[in-house]
């Protein structure tokens, strides 16, 4: 396939924190997340302001032929002008730490769902929270053994 300088092609594996940097990651790890999905980091590319972008689910890197992770598929001359980038590596960034910001905030919304508990009136949640109170614990004794 001849290399076409008007499209712009970035990998799901440039994002991953799991990867090292010889790997194939190509952020660094603060603009990178665990196992990025490719509707994530054509969500984070849309909210950067890149409209024109084509998805690519059943790629596989050259490197890693293995692994079908699907590619995103941008025109170039948005990319740059969208994120005011210089170069690919401009673009990767502005993407990578728009998708670390959300996910960290879904973490931390997540989180704090958890720590509230279950509503008042919420009989089928509050029905898992059981006690266990001397259920599991040593049998008593009987006749003084």
């Amino acid at each position: 396939m001849p290399h076409d300088p008007s499209k712009m092609s970035l990998w799901t594996g440039y994002f991953d924190s799991k990867l090292s940097r010889s790997a194939g990651r190509r952020v660094p790890r603060e603009a990178s997340v665990p196992n990025p999905s490719l509707e994530t980091l054509a969500w984070a590319a849309k909210s950067v302001g890149i409209s024109k972008m084509k998805r690519d689910s059943e790629a596989s890197h050259p490197a890693r032929p293995n692994q079908q992770e699907g590619r995103l598929i941008l025109s170039t001359q948005e990319a740059l002008s969208a994120t005011n980038a210089g170069s690919k590596e401009g673009v990767m960034q502005s993407i990578g730490l728009k998708l670390n910001k959300q996910i960290k905030e879904s973490m931390a919304e997540e989180g704090n769902q958890k720590s509230k508990g279950p509503k008042r009136g919420d009989r089928q949640r509050r029905s898992q929270r059981k006690s266990f109170k001397q259920k599991g614990a040593q049998r008593r004794k009987k006749f003084g053994r």
